[in-house]
């Protein structure tokens, strides 16, 4: 077991895996730029180094501040968290060069499985379904509409690297094709430093429809359960439960074979998340994050499983504590992503409880978000036996939040997870879009 790893992130994961360590008695290392001098995760942290000012570019993403602090403090292990450099294969080798543990698969995996092309490729090698679209890249604007029209309209462009829904463009004719090429292109450069992009048909209101995946390296591979993402805000997650209301049993096992054979011969390590558009009784696979996800704690609800720690352990030691046969889904848990619509200073903070609540955030009374960062500053997720009496849990819990100081989102997410067509659970990915107007006049 290593004694002491250092977190390359901030905030709420940051406090997330602190907590994992507690309890394996692993000291914790944070990291902070001057913003994030009184965040939540340099107090609960063993020790904590300042890395920069404000700006990501100049503290979060500067690689050798970061491997600097590990060594200095006498850490074995850097865990990269999400977001930031959690999927950038040159800070796992850089990480690795200095003989340190990088809590996420080998470099090279990051590499392939970051680059969506290239993904696509595997996953259909692997036997996995793909969306049609284009072999590989696309730059020239007159090729980039012969294969849309050869694929059909609409189609959407997506960057090669990255995600959170950054390069990506819906396009409906070949009119507006050469134009959103080059936006889309130029946004991929801008995020990711590459703006390669490739063009797939577009699924009109799929399900959003994602597995967790924890790998040993050594061929063993957890799959605890699937989430439904449909409720996204321009491509940014707002609300996500597990299972899917969208996927039957069938289909699970299917999606579930195909990520194990994919995974196993990978040989991936850690934790990761495979993703799927779901249309009907098909799907697609759409792409591989290779880092634990934000939405992780609903898997965590409804297998028992604590994630970070198989995610260590698999890194660190090579090694899961839980056999792939003794997974089950108990239950339904549901989680709302708890946005700041405007920086600020929290002057009061009632956090929910009760059975089956559980609240993972950075907010403490008194503590002040800064503006530069991710805007999501908790997660409130529940967990009940039922769908019907998990959303009973989540409106009484969203009740019982209070944020003061400076204006959320979460009223918002009540009036959503109330709304008809979110409890009949048939809904897709263009579900948000046909509320949207409604939901942005509830405060």
């Amino acid at each position: 077991m290593i004694q002491r790893l250092l977190i390359a992130n901030r905030g709420e994961i940051a406090v997330r895996v602190i907590r994992t360590c507690r309890e394996m008695g692993i000291e914790t290392v944070a990291v902070y730029s001057t913003a994030d001098k009184e965040n939540l995760h340099v107090k609960l942290a063993d020790h904590a180094v300042c890395i920069g000012p404000p700006p990501s570019a100049k503290s979060y993403l500067v690689k050798e501040n970061l491997i600097m602090a590990a060594l200095k403090t006498g850490c074995q292990a850097i865990h990269p968290g999400v977001g930031f450099l959690s999927e950038n294969a040159d800070f796992a080798r850089a990480v690795q060069k200095e003989g340190l543990i990088f809590i996420g698969p080998d470099p090279d995996v990051i590499d392939l499985l970051g680059d969506k092309v290239q993904a696509r490729n595997t996953a259909k090698k692997y036997g996995l379904p793909i969306t049609p679209g284009t072999e590989g890249a696309v730059s020239d604007p007159q090729a980039a509409i012969a294969a849309a029209e050869q694929l059909g309209f609409p189609v959407i462009i997506k960057a090669a690297a990255g995600g959170g829904g950054k390069g990506m463009r819906i396009v409906r004719s070949a009119a507006e094709l050469p134009e959103n090429l080059a936006i889309a292109s130029r946004e991929a450069l801008a995020n990711f430093a590459d703006g390669t992009v490739f063009i797939e048909r577009y699924l009109e209101n799929p399900r959003h429809v994602e597995l967790q995946i924890i790998a040993d390296g050594q061929g063993t591979v957890l799959v605890l359960g699937e989430r439904d993402c449909s409720v996204q805000k321009r491509h940014q997650k707002l609300i996500e439960e597990s299972p899917s209301p969208g996927v039957d049993d069938d289909m699970r096992t299917r999606m579930a074979e195909g990520a194990v054979r994919m995974f196993r011969e990978l040989k991936y390590r850690g934790a990761g998340t495979i993703e799927f558009l779901v249309s009907g009784k098909d799907f697609y696979f759409m792409e591989v994050n290779a880092r634990v996800q934000v939405e992780h704690p609903v898997s965590e609800f409804v297998t028992g499983v604590d994630i970070i720690r198989q995610q260590i352990l698999a890194c660190t030691e090579g090694r899961l504590e839980i056999d792939p046969a003794s997974v089950h889904l108990n239950g339904w848990s549901i989680e709302c992503r708890i946005n700041a619509l405007s920086p600020g200073k929290v002057t009061r903070l009632d956090i929910p409880g009760g059975p089956g609540v559980r609240f993972d955030s950075f907010l403490y009374n008194g503590c002040t978000v800064p503006p530069h960062y991710d805007s999501m500053v908790a997660k409130l997720i529940v967990h009940g036996p039922s769908r019907e009496r998990a959303l009973a849990r989540m409106n009484r819990a969203l009740q019982e939040l209070v944020i003061e100081g400076i204006k959320t989102n979460a009223a918002q997410q009540r009036w959503i997870i109330n709304h008809s067509t979110f409890r009949s659970g048939q809904f897709g990915t263009a579900y948000y879009g046909e509320i949207e107007k409604e939901v942005e006049h509830v405060h």
